[in-house]
């Protein structure tokens, strides 16, 4: 069986169709074979009066359970001929159901077809790729490999026992561990016994304690609990780092099933995110993956093996250490004989149950009965759920074979499992399906020190001794079972053979199934991980010493206190109650914000009505008042455009200059923090000598003014490009113009790994660096404070080049080499590179440094020329398949680690002198000093003079002859050369001459304009003198 993909039915089909050992697929559906039970019953010599038995009880039971039990088993409506597989299993809470007309269920088999499928196809392809490029690719080992082991909680329970004893083992192989955890507790100090460190951290939403997560090579999480860590992994960059979850709780399944009926989708789809987000869900048993079918996105993943049931058979026997006999209704001297089967409940369960009660009834004269004549032995039937008829079946069955009233009676598994276990004289088990693992119920029979009778099932097999630690009988001869009973029970009493079976069974089952775990856990992690080239590939998983894969590490927690693991079912419930209410009141609150908001709305309309029907009236107004009024004259349009304008620029140049850029205009140093996703904030500073820049407009920090690279560049709008450039990226977006957005003398950068590695720069750092500056003590240096010598990459102490090919699988300098001759048009051999003496000194890493802004112009225009060669060797291969011979396997950052070493050698061979600033004290130390590198310096290739005659070059091949072919160079920044420069001159020159021929032309029409001559003047008459006042 694949793994599963669909809801809550599974169609037959689907559930097995991918399986290799399907019997769906071998055989057409008219044709299906005969099941291996029917086979056997047909087929094998039988005792005939136990074969005419067996069938009456069969056609009873048949007829039985038509007419009473048809609630116990669903018939689907229409026309199919097949019924619903039902699946139970310990403390079930509901029946999984399953298609398939199956009738002893030996077809039920998980098989994770499409993860194994990967892993191969993953293997195939780097076989395929190493013997593909004509380099050796190189694993240098110069660390080990690094996993985080995340829990909820550090309290006593099943999966911390597994967990440590896993690391412990890991640890021998060649692992390096550490463990988080959102909780304290007193398994902390376990982890402190075997070495391993313990830190406590809170989830993403808190920024108090933060994680740089990329510095793990896989990460390990344990329990659905642990739900709150998720979001810092589905954040970036930590959104693709390998990332295994392991689950062995049954509760969450059972939740999803309540959130389908209820309509919870939303809280459904983020249990789903969280699941999909998972490379590998493990699980410890073959059901759990069913049952969390809902949420399978082909990553479910089975290693068989826990100590829960050991652990919960001891708190059990702690617990009821009073005679459970009397507890459960029954009689101390009683004989109880418990039968528990398969965790799946199929069709032919209940004639397993009338063979095996067949085959218990000829001992029944082998037992005392009281006074009343009630026999001291009894059955006890362990199956199903308590919301189940299949008790009923269980009477109908005793009855007729003639057990006497209340011998046999069946107890639901939900309830009664561990308490009928513990009381049970004998546990039988009473399944003849093949199962892929050992089978719970057993394993638990025997960590209760109970004597156990089992078919020869090869499962079973494999751990059980017959006559040693259990009894054995041939599943094609019951006949062997009752002769079994006879020799455990002596008298009504269990024999002294018996309890010592079952002693021995006892430390058997105490440490069932390690080696499995172990061996499992580490070989999942081997098909998991992709290592670097320059960590150590873990021992083989053969060379586990034997003790690790013996027993759990019980000795470990003898010392420490267990009683938190009695209340670890209820946090279970409680964190998903808690869960739940939050996520209910976030859409509580979410609703309630829409209405808030839709109210607001709406008198917000009715605001900017009335407003705008004021303005209209106060404006009809103003235009009466001054429609008599002369009209002024204010100026051309023209004049009227360029005023506006004018003042529309100054306008915004002021909201530009909040108090961050004012701030640093009066510095002469700004750093510069790159970085990729939300996961990353954390570790920003928020300060004026500070400025973030985003290589991607999703990520940004909201309320902060950071730069937006792409939109400064808009070739980091391609992701390949965001993510094989890294910080270059950042570099050539803000050199890209530069003038319009950095105004200071010195600018730098510093990486956010290195602040999370605390080895950033300090408040007296910071100081002395820029009173450095200031000083110009160093001239024009290359400052840095992180150092290669003290990378965790390079506990070897590796010299430059060497440290660059340990991490881009030993074929740095060849990349080099070839990146040279490229970008400088070498056309003969050259086999050496430019000189990186070891001198005592140490080199810049991690991309944290300080450069004048004139030499950062110069080191980026080296930079574009040499990523522009690195880009056209490796695109082709790397951009089809993800793969480059920097890398040991697929690869998005391929040639990334190589550019954070360029900024060395530029440096060095154009004779710029390097200061290391130390981050903490701000104590200053130059390397490789100018008289040492006298020899060794490639002055004329690194020269300002022949970079700017290249750039030029390159500037006028893309202006002049614009090339159809694949050309990175271009998009990096500024295409700029005399031509270009020349070019905008004639331009402007003829803008200017055509605006003065208009404005001849203009002068020209007003003067040949012409004007109306005046036609005469009028003269106002003198007053008529002879004009009387009349009185």
């Amino acid at each position: 069986m694949g793994s599963l993909e669909t809801g809550q039915t599974l169609k037959r089909d689907n559930l097995f169709r991918s399986s290799s050992t399907g019997r769906t697929e071998r055989h057409p559906f008219p044709q299906r074979p005969r099941s291996r039970f029917s086979r056997f019953l047909f087929f094998k010599k039988l005792d005939y009066v136990q074969w005419i038995c067996t069938m009456g009880v069969f056609l009873f039971v048949v007829v039985f359970f038509q007419m009473v039990l048809l609630g116990s088993v669903v018939e689907k409506s229409g026309a199919s001929l097949e019924e619903d597989l039902e699946v139970t299993y310990d403390d079930d809470f509901k029946l999984l159901k399953e298609m398939g007309a199956f009738e002893f269920g030996e077809d039920v088999r998980f098989e994770p077809t499409k993860l194994l499928e990967k892993f191969q196809r993953e293997a195939r392809a780097a076989n395929m790729y190493s013997s593909a490029f004509n380099r050796t690719l190189q694993r240098f080992g110069c660390r080990k490999p690094q996993l985080a082991l995340v829990f909820a909680d550090l309290l006593v329970d099943s999966q911390k026992i597994l967990m440590v004893t896993i690391a412990a083992a890991l640890q021998e192989i060649g692992y390096e561990i550490q463990v988080f955890s959102l909780e304290d507790g007193p398994v902390h100090d376990v982890w402190r016994k075997i070495g391993i460190p313990v830190m406590l951290i809170q989830t993403c939403d808190k920024t108090e304690i933060v994680v740089d997560w990329l510095n793990y090579d896989g990460i390990l999480v344990s329990s659905f609990e642990a739900r709150g860590i998720f979001s810092c992994f589905e954040q970036e960059p930590f959104k693709s780092l390998p990332l295994i979850w392991t689950i062995h709780e049954r509760l969450l399944a059972t939740r999803s099933r309540q959130y389908i009926s209820s309509g919870q989708i939303d809280l459904l789809n983020d249990w789903k995110r969280v699941f999909n987000r998972s490379t590998v869900v493990v699980f410890p048993n073959y059901v759990l993956p069913m049952i969390y079918s809902t949420f399978d996105v082909g990553n479910f993943f089975v290693i068989p093996g826990s100590p829960a049931e050991a652990l919960e058979a001891d708190t059990v026997i702690a617990l009821h250490k009073d005679n459970m006999h009397v507890q459960m209704g029954y009689k101390p001297e009683d004989a109880i004989i418990a039968i528990v089967g398969s965790q799946f409940l199929y069709r032919g369960l209940w004639l397993e149950h009338a063979i095996v009660l067949q085959a218990l009834l000829p001992a029944l004269s082998d037992f005392p009965s009281d006074n009343n004549s009630n026999s001291q032995f009894k059955i006890i039937i362990l199956s199903g759920d308590s919301t189940s008829s299949y008790g009923v079946v269980v009477e109908a069955i005793a009855l007729e074979l003639k057990y006497p009233s209340g011998v046999v009676k069946h107890k639901a598994l939900d309830v009664d499992a561990d308490n009928v276990l513990s009381m049970a004289d004998l546990v039988i088990y009473g399944s003849f399906l093949e199962e892929q693992s050992f089978p719970q119920s057993l394993m638990k029979a025997m960590c209760f020190g109970k004597p156990i009778i089992a078919p020869n099932l090869s499962m079973i097999r494999k751990y059980v001794d017959d006559r040693v630690n259990g009894y054995l009988f041939p599943k094609d001869n019951t006949r062997v079972l009752t002769q079994f009973l006879r020799q455990v029970f002596s008298k009504g009493k269990l024999s002294p053979l018996a309890r010592n079976i079952a002693s021995i069974g006892r430390s058997t089952a105490k440490n069932l199934m390690v080696l499995e775990t172990v061996e499992g856990y580490a070989s999942l992690l081997v098909n998991v991980l992709n290592l670097p080239s320059d960590v150590a590939p873990p021992k083989a998983v053969a060379e586990i010493p034997p003790k690790f894969k013996e027993n759990w590490q019980w000795h470990l927690f003898e010392g420490v206190s267990d009683s938190t693991y009695m209340n670890s079912t209820l946090r279970s419930y409680t964190f998903l109650e808690k869960l739940e209410q939050q996520r209910n009141y976030t859409q509580r609150d979410r609703s309630g914000a829409i209405n808030a908001a839709d109210e607001s709305f709406l008198y917000s309309i009715w605001e900017e009505e009335k407003n705008f029907e004021m303005a209209n009236t106060r404006r009809k107004r103003e235009e009466d008042e001054l429609k008599d009024r002369t009209d002024q004259s204010h100026g051309t349009w023209e004049e009227v455009y360029r005023n506006a304008k004018k003042a529309d620029r100054s306008k915004h140049d002021l909201h530009e200059r909040d108090d961050g850029e004012l701030e640093r205009t009066g510095q002469p140093l700004c750093i510069y923090e790159p970085y990729f996703g939300e996961g990353t904030w954390p570790f920003l500073h928020i300060s004026s000598l500070y400025r973030g820049i985003g290589l991607s407009s999703k990520g940004r920090r909201p309320g902060v003014e950071d730069v937006d690279a792409p939109s400064r560049l808009p070739l980091l709008s391609s992701p390949y490009y965001r993510d094989i450039l890294g910080e270059y990226g950042a570099f050539f977006a803000i050199a890209n113009r530069i003038d319009r957005i950095h105004k200071n003398a010195w600018i730098g950068f510093q990486s956010w790994r290195a602040t999370a590695r605390k080895a950033s720069l300090s408040r007296i750092a910071e100081n002395a660096l820029l009173d450095s500056i200031q000083a110009r003590r160093h001239g024009d240096a290359l400052y840095f404070w992180v150092r290669l010598d003290l990378d965790p990459r390079n506990p070897l102490q590796l010299d430059f080049w060497s440290f660059c090919d340990a991490i881009n699988a030993g074929n740095c300098k060849f990349a080099f080499s070839e990146a040279l001759k490229r970008m400088y048009g070498v056309r003969y051999n050259l086999d050496s590179l430019p000189s990186m003496p070891v001198d005592g000194g140490t080199w810049s890493v991690m991309q944290s440094w300080a450069l004048p802004t004139r030499s950062f112009l110069e080191f980026t225009m080296f930079s574009r020329m040499f990523v522009d060669a690195l880009d056209g060797l490796m695109y082709d291969e790397h951009h089809s398949s993800g793969r480059c011979y920097l890398s040991l396997s697929k690869d998005k950052h391929c040639y990334s680690r190589l550019l954070e070493l360029l900024v060395n050698v530029w440096a060095y061979h154009s004779a710029r002198r390097m200061v290391y600033v130390n981050p903490e004290t701000g104590a200053m130390q130059e390397f490789h000093r100018l008289k040492s590198r006298k020899g060794h310096m490639w002055i004329r290739w690194f020269s300002y003079t022949t970079l700017k005659s290249m750039d030029e070059d390159f500037a006028e091949e893309a202006d002049t002859e614009h090339s159809t072919r694949r050309w990175l160079w271009p998009s990096t920044g500024e295409v700029f050369w005399q031509g270009v420069y020349e070019r905008e001159r004639s331009l402007r020159h003829r803008q200017k001459e055509n605006r003065k021929q208009r404005s001849r032309e203009k002068i020209g029409r007003i003067r040949k304009r012409t004007h109306q001559k005046v036609i005469g003047k009028y003269v106002k008459p003198p007053p008529d003198s002879n004009t009387t006042m009349v009185t």
